[in-house]
């Protein structure tokens, strides 16, 4: 299966969930609409597509005349039924895209947050195996509404943080596929923005994101076998 990855940004990119990607033997592809040309193969030839975080907000197209073109494509993405999820900023897109509004939260969240899942969570394919309540990994400061029809599955005190539209969309505001080399890369190029010491937030790092990866990677697992299944011709689904 084709795998395609939409980034915004060298340092926001398929961390783990590229790893989980290859390891279950798809082919993963990272593009950018910011690039002006057009991904590796059509956009039909993929069975599933991430969308990843960045530095820019949902609601900039003016700053970022692209954003328009991806918010076409998601539209797309969602008529067409392709398996998507959304990560931070592609959380928020994919909300925009549906007809939902994006705004500043009424805090930023940096750092880990505690997140509890929805009562609709139990039975998600994405999210079932995932604990009740989880420190999660965060790193942004702007929020959305979950889209008319679609089902709001994890919340932290401040803002929605996953959802779900129709059975093979998803957006999650936490970074899942975040590495730790991402973060190192995040904390070097905006240090100034940190609610915490440096020092205080990398030795959180050091305790948690193994068990944090290894959660992303179940996450990310559950997505493309919902993908896998999709691709599968009816009479084997």
């Amino acid at each position: 299966m084709n795998v395609l990855a939409v980034i915004h940004g060298e340092e926001v990119r398929s961390g783990v969930f590229g790893e989980v990607v290859r390891e279950r033997g798809h082919r993963l592809e990272e593009w950018s609409l910011a690039w002006s040309r057009p991904p590796v193969r059509p956009i039909d030839d993929y069975g599933a597509v991430f969308v990843f975080g960045g530095a820019m907000h949902a609601d900039q197209d003016d700053r970022h005349p692209w954003l328009a073109e991806e918010n076409l494509l998601l539209q797309r993405l969602l008529a067409t039924r392709t398996p998507l999820l959304g990560v931070c900023l592609g959380a928020q897109l994919l909300a925009k895209a549906a007809h939902s509004w994006v705004r500043p939260a009424s805090e930023p969240e940096i750092g880990w947050f505690e997140v509890e899942l929805a009562p609709a969570a139990q039975d998600d394919a994405l999210l079932e195996r995932l604990p009740a309540r989880f420190q999660a990994f965060q790193w942004h400061y702007y929020t959305y509404g979950v889209p008319a029809g679609g089902i709001e599955l994890a919340r932290s005190r401040h803002c929605t943080q996953a959802f779900r539209l129709g059975e093979v969309s998803w957006g999650i505001q936490f970074h899942a596929e975040v590495t730790r080399r991402q973060v190192d890369a995040w904390i070097a190029s905006s240090a100034e923005e940190l609610p915490m010491p440096v020092a205080d937030l990398r030795r959180s790092l050091d305790e948690r994101m193994p068990e944090w990866n290894a959660l992303g990677r179940v996450l990310c697992g559950e997505f493309l076998a919902v993908a896998e299944r999709a691709s599968l011709p009816l009479a084997r689904r």
